[in-house]
């Protein structure tokens, strides 16, 4: 009933087509073209080509819970309506809270990554202006990712989207990339580049990083260090974890898909398909182009991305369409990603969890221009000062405690309402939502001890919030109070 309240209500417009393009535009982003190579250099060495599948295999199983859910309840918000459905509201504004922190740190994370390739474009054109600076304290400031966020944002609060057009050339585009790093960089594999495949564990003391900063795996397990090795194999998995977000995001526009129990799982299914099978082999092309130790961060903190294999190869027209092309299409995923924070933080104001004034849309545009803004606002600071890859751990263990909560919810679901149409039925339920649960936990698990330390605190702070505000303040809460309904959320006697 919400979703046809005129004042919130969102136009349904999005079909099967539009929502590959969707996913595979969001998706096909920072993830593979400044994460692959660093990830091999720092992390894994060759073997990050399987880091890449393992994640994968994650994602493709959590997909299918999603699929499920999205043809079922085909409502803004994805995972934080999915929990609302199946768990009440508690458990749904946890999962609300945690997707805050997925959505709004991705678009900052992958905008740090469009402004790496911006210095790289300015360089090509014989100019040399780096795209972040240090100033009080030793404190960076990367007014690259500070511009694009603030434009973007812009151009949403206004209404203005890429048309279907646009948003399909671009990701046209970036595929166009990919498959041109996959075609010429062949010529230029050198088969023992790849051995050995899985590089032995960096000793602890050769190492700079304190334990803390070590995968929570491995201290349990009493590893030395999670820098190569079968932990660090383990550790990429989940940083390159980083490249597949997006594909839930194409959940979040369900209410906006005219036919969501079939489109719905079709876009989210075929944009993870295709972007698995282009990253694997980017993965295996660009390890087998250079020696893995040739693309670790150096001393001065510079990142290698794709166009650095080319690059020293001196193929210079590839390193440059790479560059400019990752240029153009990261755009695309900040833009995205943006989009989806609002409509998660959208639904959640609709019902009450978060002030309901962010829920008002424009009545010309049908927007949520303040909930816009206000994201805008979080993910421009955080982009300007925090470091990447410390938002990119972020991200991770985020999105892994979602994909956890939606999978158990297909079980929960299946047993609570089985009366529901499903356009979607995910298949061995409850095997796969299992598998998907162990699969997350697991790379959960290979994230640095500091980036769970930094997730309990947000998601403590997020109960704090709730129970200060969000408890008393929902639609429900408000109800329980008018008597409309019981505090268990269920109908008093005599009211039906």
């Amino acid at each position: 009933m919400d979703t046809d309240e005129p004042d919130t209500k969102l136009r349904k417009n999005l079909g099967t087509w539009d929502l590959i393009v969707f996913g595979v535009s969001v998706v096909i982003g920072a993830g593979i073209f400044t994460l692959a190579a660093r990830t091999a250099g720092d992390m894994t060495g060759p073997s990050v080509s399987l880091a890449f599948v393992l994640a994968a295999i994650a994602c493709g199983l959590a997909a299918l819970c999603y699929a499920e859910f999205a043809s079922t309840v085909p409502v803004a918000g994805s995972a934080y309506t999915y929990s609302y459905a199946t768990f009440g509201e508690f458990i749904a504004w946890i999962i609300g809270w945690d997707l805050i922190l997925e959505f709004a740190v991705a678009a900052a994370a992958v905008a740090k990554g469009w402004s790496i390739y911006l210095e790289q474009v300015f360089g090509l054109i014989g100019v040399e202006l780096p795209t972040s600076f240090e100033f009080a304290g030793g404190l960076q400031f990367d007014w690259g990712a500070v511009l694009l966020v603030a434009v973007l944002c812009t151009l949403l609060a206004l209404g203005t989207k890429l048309s279907a057009r646009v948003s399909l050339v671009i990701t046209l585009i970036k595929v166009f990339v990919v498959l041109l790093v996959i075609v010429v960089g062949l010529a230029y594999i050198n088969t023992a580049n790849y051995t050995p495949f899985i590089p032995p564990a960096t000793e602890a003391s050769a190492s700079d990083t304190p334990p803390i900063e070590q995968s929570l795996l491995s201290l349990i397990l009493g590893g030395e260090t999670s820098t190569f090795g079968i932990f660090g194999l383990l550790a990429g998995a989940s940083l390159v974890f980083f490249a597949f977000i997006g594909f839930d995001i194409v959940a979040t526009t369900a209410e906006e898909t005219r036919n969501p129990q079939k489109n719905a799982p079709r876009g989210i299914l075929g944009s993870l398909a295709i972007v698995t099978v282009l990253y694997v082999a980017v993965a295996l092309v660009v390890t087998g182009m250079v020696p893995y130790t040739d693309l670790a961060t150096d001393e001065s903190g510079t990142r290698s991305t794709l166009a650095t294999a080319f690059a020293q190869h001196g193929i210079n027209w590839a390193a440059a369409i790479i560059a400019v092309g990752a240029l153009v299409g990261l755009t695309t995923v900040v833009m995205v990603l943006l989009l989806g924070q609002t409509r998660v933080l959208f639904a959640m104001s609709r019902d009450g969890l978060v002030p309901r004034g962010l829920a008002k849309t424009d009545p010309k545009r049908g927007t949520p221009t303040r909930a816009t803004v206000l994201v805008g606002v979080v993910v421009l600071v955080a982009a300007g000062f925090f470091p990447a890859d410390k938002l990119e751990e972020m991200v991770n263990v985020g999105t892994l405690f979602a994909f956890v909560l939606v999978s158990l919810g297909v079980i929960v679901l299946r047993r609570t309402r089985p009366d529901l149409p499903r356009g979607f039925r995910a298949p061995l339920v409850p095997l796969v939502p299992i598998l998907a649960i162990i699969a997350c936990l697991w790379l959960m698990l290979n994230l640095t001890a500091l980036t769970w330390v930094r997730f309990i605190i947000w998601m403590a702070a997020g109960v704090v919030i709730y129970f200060l505000y969000g408890r008393t303040h929902s639609r429900l809460g408000q109800r329980a109070k008018a008597g409309e309904v019981a505090a268990g959320g269920e109908v008093p006697r005599g009211s039906e």
